[in-house]
Parts: C-alpha cells; sequence; structure tokens
C-alpha cells in the first residue's frame, strides 16, 4: 500500500487531525509549537492558521473551530480566540482529544500535566451548546482517542495509559453515555493506542503510538486489519478526501519516553516521526459533525 508523506514539518507532536469537509480540508494541531495547521489537498498547500493555541486537539463548529489543551476549551472564530471553558474545575488537568455529536455537543477529555500539584485522574466531559459542562465518566489516566458509531449509539473512547479503548452505551437526546465496557486491551508487546476515528461501516480505527501503524476493529473488538507505517510515533488520524476514502495519519518527531512502552522500544530510532501522512484503504469514512457552542452573552 502506498503511503504519501504530505508536505511540511516536522512537527514535534502532530495531534488532533479532523477532516472539514465543506470546505475539503484538513486540520490538526502541533502540541510542540501550539500552533494549528490546514492543508488543501487541492492546492497541496499546508499553511499554519492559529498560532499559541497550545492545543492538543481540533474540532469543527457552526462558526470557526473549536481549540481544546491546556487553555481548556478556546472558539477561534474569524481571527480571535475566545475562552469557552478555562482550565477544568481548577484542577490540574488539560483536555486532550474532541470530537463533537449530533447534537452540537463537544465532547472531550482531560489528563494531569501539571507535576507541580498532586495527581489527579482525568474525565470525559460533555459541553452542551448552551456552554453547561457535564462529567459523562471519570478515572482515566491518559483520556484520548474518542468517536462515534455510524448509528451514534456507540460511543469509543482510550485511555492510552492503560492500553484500552472503552465503549459506551450512547443516548443522542440525553448526551449520557452509560455501560461502560473494554472494547479492545491492547496488549503488553504493542504500541499504545492513541487517537481513533471510525468509519462509515462501524469500524474503529485506532493508532498505535511506538507501534509504527494504525489497526481496524470490527464492531466486536476484533483486528481487522493491520497497516505498517514508515514512523513509529503514530499520533492520530481521520478520514478525508473528496470521497472520504483517504486516511490521513499524524505522527510525533519528540521523542515521548513513556514506561507503558513495549519491552525493547527503541527511543533513539531515527524513524520515530514528525510528518503527515495520505494512504487511500479504499473504505469509506464519515463526515465529522460540527458543535454548536458560541459564546455567551457572559463572555464565556
Amino acid at each position: 500500500m502506498d503511503v504519501e508523506k504530505i508536505k511540511g514539518g516536522p512537527y514535534g507532536i502532530a495531534e488532533g487531525p479532523i477532516w472539514d469537509d465543506s470546505r475539503q480540508v484538513l486540520l490538526w494541531t502541533d502540541i510542540m509549537s501550539g500552533s494549528v495547521f490546514e492543508f488543501s489537498p487541492k492546492t497541496d498547500c499546508v499553511k499554519p492558521i492559529i498560532s499559541n493555541a497550545y492545543s492538543n486537539a481540533v474540532a469543527l463548529n457552526e462558526s470557526g473551530l473549536i481549540i481544546v489543551g491546556q487553555k481548556g476549551v478556546v472558539l477561534f472564530d474569524e481571527g480571535t480566540l475566545s475562552p469557552l471553558a478555562d482550565r477544568i474545575a481548577d484542577e490540574p488537568l488539560k483536555c486532550n482529544d474532541a470530537i463533537a455529536d449530533a447534537k452540537g455537543r463537544l465532547l472531550f477529555g482531560s489528563l494531569y500535566y501539571n507535576e507541580k500539584e498532586p495527581y489527579v485522574l482525568g474525565k470525559l466531559y460533555s459541553m452542551n451548546p448552551d456552554g453547561k459542562i457535564d462529567i459523562l465518566d471519570e478515572g482515566f489516566h491518559h483520556a484520548n482517542g474518542i468517536g462515534f458509531s455510524p448509528d451514534n449509539k456507540t460511543l469509543y473512547f482510550t485511555d492510552t495509559a492503560v492500553r484500552r479503548i472503552f465503549a459506551y452505551d450512547y443516548d443522542i437526546v440525553s448526551g449520557l453515555a452509560k455501560n461502560r465496557r473494554v472494547f479492545v486491551q491492547v496488549p503488553d508487546h504493542e504500541g499504545i493506542p492513541d487517537g481513533l476515528t471510525v468509519d462509515a461501516e462501524g469500524f474503529v480505527w485506532s493508532a498505535q503510538w511506538y507501534g509504527g501503524c494504525i489497526v481496524r476493529y470490527d464492531p466486536s473488538g476484533i483486528i481487522e486489519r493491520r497497516i505498517t507505517l514508515p514512523v513509529l510515533q503514530t499520533a492520530s488520524l481521520t478520514f478525508g478526501g473528496t470521497d472520504l476514502t483517504d486516511i490521513y495519519v499524524t505522527s510525533a518527531a519528540h521523542r515521548v519516553r513513556l514506561k507503558i512502552a513495549p519491552a525493547g522500544y527503541d527511543h533513539e530510532a531515527e524513524n520515530a516521526g514528525g510528518s503527515v501522512y495520505r494512504l487511500n484503504v479504499g473504505i469509506k469514512g464519515k463526515i465529522e459533525y460540527k458543535a454548536t457552542l458560541k459564546i455567551s452573552d457572559k463572555g464565556g
């Protein structure tokens, strides 16, 4: 299978890719530089569109973009960054991967990041269009990849530190997630599960950091295929292109040394990563929903 490197980079940690189907562009963030980038396949051009965003991921919004990261949840609209939710509950947590649901809510996770404060576990949040934030679940060490099944009845959510992808029953009307269960337990000798997306057939795709691959799981959690990539620190992925059959995969040049790396992993390997890659798998993805968040009359 041909794997094409998109121009641009290297990026410290390229993360949170999402395809804006209405504009036919790919968006992603570089956690290390704090910038958000945009790639147009039509012009074959990459350009930074936001600086100093301190973003871990990008989500689509009806007006502008949603940035989640160290500064909480931020709206980027008409060239201006406006906070929607500051550091969550004043805890030493930063927001990580995010996705909108079919009702315009924004779902996102959090993880501990400030070593000067006592360790706390992360949470899974839902931010409603009216600005209200609900805690859907908690007790996570490293909240990560998140996605919905095509019928919106199943929510998938990753905790990288325990090598698990969870599944929930999701009620699109109430926005509640119930019946958490282990969808996938990644073995210790493999890479760790990072970013996640779901295709139109309901199969779950997970990027394996340290594993140099992306993995497709069927709806029961069984591996359907594994695609090897030329870099080891594969961070996240999303479908894109005019017919949504391209997969874009982000990766990281910055070497992250986690204790949960598989035994024998070479942290000094030259092919750590740092680029964005594109491959066509002949499988159709889904158009991602847009959140409907906005600045409140009180200013955020």
